[in-house]
C-alpha cells in the first residue's frame, strides 16, 4: 500500500498519511479529470500493468484502485 500511497500523493499533491480506501475525487480537491489520466499512467508504469477502459471507468475511490490492481495480479501490502 505504501507504493500506491506514494503514487497518489505525488500525482494528487496530497499527504500520503490521509489516504484511505475511501479517498476519492469527491474528497480530494486536486483529483480532477486531468489528474485522473495522469494517475492511470503513473499507476500503469509503477505497477507494470495495463488498465482497460472498463477498469478506468469503474474506479470511484482508492479501494477500487486497490481492487483493480489486485485483479491485474498486484498484491499490495498494508
Amino acid at each position: 500500500m505504501q507504493r500506491l500511497r506514494s503514487v497518489l500523493s505525488k500525482v494528487l499533491r496530497i499527504s500520503p498519511k490521509g489516504i484511505t480506501d475511501e479517498t476519492s475525487p469527491k474528497t480530494v480537491e486536486t483529483w480532477d479529470s486531468f489528474q485522473a489520466i495522469t494517475l492511470v499512467s503513473e499507476l500503469e508504469m509503477t505497477f507494470n500493468v495495463h488498465f482497460s477502459m472498463d477498469d478506468v471507468l469503474s474506479v470511484q475511490n482508492v479501494g477500487d484502485i486497490r481492487a483493480c490492481l489486485k485483479k491485474h495480479g498486484v498484491i499490495l501490502e498494508e
